[in-house]
């Protein structure tokens, strides 16, 4: 590169040439290339600049087409970027086009290697290969975007209780269906859970035909969805002890038939993980109940606890929105969270939990008949808007 050219060229190009020829190393030269060496049809041509790598070994090269971008989506990718690289590739089969980005999402590199794509982006996520001259370059950078890479967007994230609702109704009910029943189902206001299915479909996370969603990625939803959470930060967590032993303590819960309406204390983590997958062994007894000091004290004496400032073997983890309590499961007579809520307790815990999420998700995905429900006629309309803490 010169230093004239060098001077024009974006920062994200700059840097990632940079980084491009750090790898490769002085046996190599890494350059842009002034000319338009492929035009496409239409204003625009599809990439941003042409990088030719030259072995200085053998005096092979290959040119790249180098596609610059801020911020880019899986939908994206499978659109417009899959559209111009067939084209790239039927004008000039040997060509390939490579994405140049400060950072790319775990999903949207996997949409680029299925359409044999190449990336790279400022954090390290690099996938590039050619055949002549022979270059296999893939490292792993940045699993979360750096805070200066992060789009500034009006779509909400999966961040917070109301996303919660409607990430468990897409993954706990089979589509159709639209915002607006959505929005019944889970309490929301339809302009929030608009906005919120347009995020997920940039993520491919959804796919709808208009308005109508019609399949959901419900694995990948409940895994992004964790990516958001940490179980032990936002649950305000109490450790207890139990005199008598676990066993004692799901014990009473049958005993008591758990308590108020049969469910407003329920069992996740590592115990209600082990029916699902039973490689699941030992861990903490993880018990939600109502976010209120009285109802925590109330549980507490019913079954036997004792506070502990270390060593606890069982948690009582405040719920932080009533939709947890949501589609509940029996097992052995006492109640457990639901399936969905369960991976996501498990990928955001500690330990070997997200492990077990993983193995819950498995036997999830070998029949979804088992726990999906068919239709939103088997989910009432409810009203959540009330904040826990007005209930008492």
């Amino acid at each position: 590169m010169t230093d004239d050219l060098d001077h024009s060229l974006s920062p994200v190009l700059r840097q990632g040439l940079e980084t491009l020829q750090g790898l490769l190393g002085p046996e190599w030269e890494v350059s842009v290339q002034p000319e338009q060496a492929l035009p496409l049809p239409g204003p625009d041509m599809g990439y941003d600049a042409v990088l030719r790598i030259l072995s200085h070994n053998d005096s092979r090269f290959t040119e790249l087409l180098v596609n610059v971008r801020e911020h880019l989506t899986p939908k994206e990718v499978a659109g417009y970027l899959s559209a111009t690289s067939l084209l790239v590739r039927r004008i000039s089969p040997n060509s390939q086009l490579v994405v140049f980005a400060p950072w790319i999402s775990a999903k949207t590199q996997e949409e680029l290697r299925q359409r044999e794509i190449g990336y790279l982006d400022l954090t390290g996520n690099i996938s590039l290969r050619v055949s002549r001259p022979a270059i296999v370059i893939h490292t792993e950078g940045a699993v979360r975007a750096p805070a200066a890479a992060r789009p500034t967007s009006t779509k909400p994230l999966l961040t917070g209780p109301r996303a919660g609702r409607l990430v468990r109704l897409l993954a706990d009910v089979r589509p159709p269906y639209r915002a607006t029943e959505l929005a019944k189902h889970a309490g929301l206001s339809l302009p929030y859970v608009s906005r919120l299915l347009d995020a997920l479909e940039d993520q491919l996370l959804i796919r709808r035909d208009k308005r109508l969603v019609t399949s959901v990625d419900w694995q990948n939803l409940l895994r992004n969805r964790a990516n958001h959470l940490d179980l032990m930060r936002q649950t305000t967590p109490q450790g207890m002890l139990a005199p008598n032993g676990v066993q004692a303590v799901l014990d009473r819960l049958v005993e008591r038939e758990g308590f108020i309406a049969g469910n407003d204390v329920l069992v996740t983590g590592s115990y209600a993980a082990r029916p699902v997958a039973p490689v699941a062994v030992g861990g903490q007894l993880m018990l939600y109940v109502m976010p209120h000091s009285e109802h925590v004290r109330a549980v507490r004496k019913a079954l036997g606890l004792i506070p502990v400032p270390e060593a606890a073997d069982v948690q009582l983890l405040q719920a932080t929105d009533l939709s947890i309590f949501q589609r509940p499961r029996s097992y052995d007579r006492y109640r457990q969270v639901g399936l969905s809520q369960l991976v996501l307790d498990c990928l955001s815990g500690p330990g070997r939990m997200p492990a077990e999420g993983e193995m819950v998700l498995q036997t999830m995905d070998r029949d979804e008949r088992l726990w999906r429900l068919p239709d939103l006629s088997h989910v009432p309309e409810v009203n959540l808007r009330t904040d826990l803490s007005e209930l008492f």
